[in-house]
């Protein structure tokens, strides 16, 4: 017999004897005498009581300060900065619009760079060593799986789920689904780093030395004062990953979100805080750039971990000599080989309909470009992506506003590449009808554009145009045959950017040829192989850039968050025998 698991509504059914739970659709009858049955196991029922507990403790309405149904023009919310533990005002504030309509919904502290004092402060009082590392306060290892622990459970309520979905929703429209999915990602996560998973991810390693009494013993350490910049499009998913493997290593962060979407960051923090954290351990920062540029000049931040456009990356890297971890731009590729098979046409169809216009294309990891084998494209594989991408739709928010590119640039991309000779509109490349969107944003239906591949690489001019990230539901398309999988290698080893790929092929050979051809660092390949859907069991982030970072996985939390320190042990006294030696 399974039941959902610390569920607050199942637990409330077993203490009162008997009920009808439904949890994610599911109905679960408890009957009396199967309770008794559970409850009379010590361990199951003392589960079941501290999940209980926990979820009543974190009720939604003490620690939330914002209800996402109720936001409009007429109930505008202000948030809050945090530093050194204390919940902080602005002298100004800047208006965030509801993407959906443009009217003001939300203010912003509009933190001035003669504002940033109380962070610098709060981040010079951490050392180096971090506010814990494996030889000081080890105890917080196994603080934060707790907190990892109650902050799952919290996520496992349904209010609370709910509440963290309609926020993402708010300010980052996408579909109940994808909202959802960043819920269910991070409360994986979570669950995954309770007990001891913490501890064992800051895990070291021992080698034997030369002589009786040495070893050397290899250590993560942390780097103590450190910042983290998170981007719009998963304005929960993304920071709280990277926040959580952040602590769990022992850092003390400044975090800032993006302008358009922090509410939901300052929510999860709020919620961490009734999980038990030091209000000390986290600093929230509301600002434009150009504050928190200075701030990171200002303040003794040793590592700058950074999502988000190559341009502000690369001035990072510039403000920070270096002391930065990216995960920027992803101009991804997919490439359907040649074992197409009429089986197949559906499934491939659809994923590459939800690779590339799933929340709009607004995935770092979404298909840009599609090399199509001529196999592929005599199936009809192009038609069957239209008519999947027209049923998209701006009601239910499987379409939705673009927040980084406005609708002028995306058609004034399109025109663009209609110079190059062949090139056409293959569907899409209009607004959106009937909508509210403001100005600011992007409103344009799914698009895909096919280029010529032998134009494409043409020159450097046409592969520039035809490789420009359009952060939106746009895509480029592209055929090859056998004899032109060289090329295809080629395009892709000209690209700049190397996140995520999709070799969609179940022929080994060709599988072989991409993939020891290539260096994406997170590369799907088989027939049901993807660019997207980044979940929390394996590495997400790019390769073959050492500044590159890593995402969900505890070689993820290693690489971005730790440095490596040796300490070489020689414990024991020189041999009776030893005499001084002559000079070397």
């Amino acid at each position: 017999m399974t039941f959902p698991s610390q569920s607050k509504s199942f637990v409330r059914a077993a203490i009162a004897g008997a009920g009808t739970v439904t949890r994610c659709g599911t109905k679960f009858k408890i009957e009396r005498h199967q309770i008794q049955t559970l409850f009379s196991h010590n361990g199951i029922k003392n589960q079941f009581l501290r999940g209980f507990s926990v979820a009543a403790h974190l009720d939604k309405n003490s620690w939330a300060t914002v209800d996402p149904d109720k936001l409009n023009k007429d109930n505008v919310h202000r948030m809050a900065n945090l530093a050194g533990g204390k919940w902080l005002e602005t002298t100004k504030y800047a208006d965030v619009v509801d993407p959906l309509n443009g009217h003001v919904f939300m203010q912003m502290p509009d933190t001035s760079q003669g504002e940033v004092g109380p962070f610098v402060e709060s981040l010079s009082l951490v050392p180096k060593t971090g506010l814990h590392n494996p030889l000081k306060n080890p105890e917080r290892y196994n603080q934060y799986a707790e907190i990892s622990h109650k902050a799952a459970v919290a996520l496992d309520d349904p209010e609370i789920e709910d509440f963290f979905i309609k926020c993402i929703q708010r300010v980052m429209p996408k579909s109940r689904t994808q909202a959802y999915n960043e819920i269910a990602v991070t409360r994986t996560f979570l669950k995954t780093f309770a007990g001891d998973m913490v501890r064992f991810t800051a895990r070291g390693f021992m080698v034997a030395g030369d002589h009786a009494g040495q070893e050397s013993k290899g250590y993560r350490f942390p780097f103590g004062p450190v910042a983290l910049i998170a981007p719009f499009n998963f304005p929960f998913e993304i920071p709280v990953l990277q926040l959580m493997g952040c602590l769990f290593m022992g850092n003390k962060p400044v975090v800032k979100g993006s302008e358009k979407t922090s509410m939901v960051l300052e929510q999860y923090i709020r919620l961490l805080h009734a999980c038990g954290m030091p209000l000390e351990d986290v600093d929230l920062i509301h600002s434009h750039g150009d504050t928190m540029e200075h701030l990171i000049k200002s303040a003794p931040i040793r590592l700058t971990q950074f999502t988000g456009s190559s341009m502000v990356a690369e001035r990072l890297s510039l403000v920070t000599h270096g002391k930065v971890k990216i995960e920027d731009a992803g101009f991804d590729w997919k490439i359907l080989g040649p074992d197409a098979a009429n089986q197949n046409l559906d499934y491939v169809a659809w994923v590459c309909d939800q690779d590339a216009y799933a929340m709009s294309g607004q995935k770092c990891s979404a298909q840009s470009i599609m090399f199509t084998h001529s196999n592929w494209m005599k199936r009809g594989i192009l038609g069957k992506i239209e008519s999947l991408a027209t049923r998209r739709s701006l009601e239910d928010l499987t379409i939705s506003p673009v927040l980084s590119v406005t609708t002028e640039r995306i058609k004034e991309h399109v025109d663009q590449l209609l110079k190059i000779p062949g090139a056409y509109v293959v569907f899409g490349g209009e607004e959106l009808e009937k909508h509210n969107i403001p100005k600011c944003y992007g409103a344009v239906k799914p698009t895909a554009v096919f280029v010529p591949l032998e134009e494409m690489l043409r020159n450097k001019e046409n592969f520039e145009l035809c490789t420009t990230e359009i952060f939106g539901p746009f895509q480029v398309i592209t055929e090859y045959d056998d004899s032109s999988v060289d090329r295809v290698i080629e395009a892709c080893e000209r690209m700049s950017h190397h996140l995520t790929a999709a070799v969609v092929s179940s022929d080994i050979a060709f599988q072989h040829k991409i993939l020891s051809n290539t260096v994406n660092g997170t590369t799907y390949t088989g027939i049901r192989a993807r660019t997207t859907g980044a979940p929390a069991n394996h590495w997400f982030g790019p390769s073959n850039d050492p500044r590159g970072a890593g995402i969900g996985s505890p070689e993820a939390i290693l690489l971005v968050w730790t440095s490596h320190r040796e300490i070489i042990e020689d414990r024991l006294p020189p041999p009776d025998s030893w005499t001084t030696p002559p000079p070397t």
